[in-house]
């Protein structure tokens, strides 16, 4: 069973056993408006807190996904 962490930034991470997933809310992608773009690492990539962890483009603004 994973547990979900959330940021004040409106991102998170869900950690399941040694693997964690980082995203963004709902809030953050209504707020983004239509995505165009989302730039991904390859899978498997590690990251230090405050890590740029990918990118989300929408018509509105580009915005870094930070590791939490």
């Amino acid at each position: 069973m994973a547990t979900v962490y959330f940021t004040k930034d409106h991102e998170y991470v869900s950690v399941d056993g040694d693997i964690a997933t980082v995203g963004i809310t709902n809030h953050a992608q209504e707020a983004l408006g239509d995505i165009v773009f989302v730039e991904v690492p390859e899978t498997g990539r590690t990251f230090a807190k405050g890590d740029d962890a990918a990118v989300v483009e929408s018509v509105k603004a580009a915005s870094d996904v930070f590791a939490p």
